[in-house]
C-alpha cells in the first residue's frame, strides 16, 4: 500500500499535520473499504484523537488528490481505501460481506471516450462500480 509520506500529493499543498498522518497510518493498515464513521471509531480506538469533521476533510483531500479511492455503497454511504493499483481501475463489491476486487476494464475506457466525444465532451471522467455476489456469499446463499 502507498502512504503519504511515500508518495507526495498530486494537488495542492496541505500541511502535514498530527491528525493527517493519524489518518493516513490508518488506512494504510486496513485492507477493506471504510466509511467516515468506522475511520472515526477506529482512531479513538487507537488512542488517535481526531474530530468527526477533521476525519472528514481529510478523506475529502486524500480523494481529490488520488491516495485514497472512493466507491459508494449499494445504500449510498460513502467508504475510502487505499488501493494498491495507482491507475485508473474500477472495482467489484458483493453487496452482502463487502468484499472488493479491483479490476481492470479497457472496453468501458475506451467506450467512455467515445460516447463523451460522440456528445461534444472532452475532458470525461468515469466510475464504474459492480456490484453483486462474491463466490463465498453466493455458495453460502446456495447452502441456505
Amino acid at each position: 500500500m502507498r502512504s503519504e509520506v511515500e508518495h507526495p500529493r498530486k494537488g495542492s499543498e496541505q500541511r502535514v499535520t498530527r491528525q493527517r498522518l493519524a489518518v493516513s497510518a490508518a488506512l494504510d493498515e486496513l485492507e477493506d473499504f471504510v466509511s467516515t464513521q468506522e475511520l472515526h471509531r477506529l482512531l479513538g480506538t487507537r488512542g488517535d484523537s481526531v474530530s468527526l469533521p477533521t476525519v472528514y476533510r481529510v478523506l475529502q483531500s486524500m480523494a481529490d488528490d488520488g491516495l485514497v479511492d472512493v466507491l459508494r455503497r449499494g445504500d449510498g454511504e460513502v467508504v475510502y481505501r487505499r488501493c494498491a493499483v495507482e491507475h485508473h481501475h474500477h472495482h467489484l463489491l458483493c453487496r452482502n460481506c463487502g468484499r472488493t476486487v479491483e479490476v481492470e476494464a479497457p472496453a468501458v475506457e475506451q467506450w467512455a471516450v467515445r460516447t463523451a466525444a460522440a456528445h461534444g465532451f472532452t475532458e470525461a471522467a468515469h466510475t464504474v462500480e459492480i456490484f453483486g455476489l462474491c463466490p463465498e456469499c453466493t455458495a453460502a446463499k446456495a447452502g441456505r
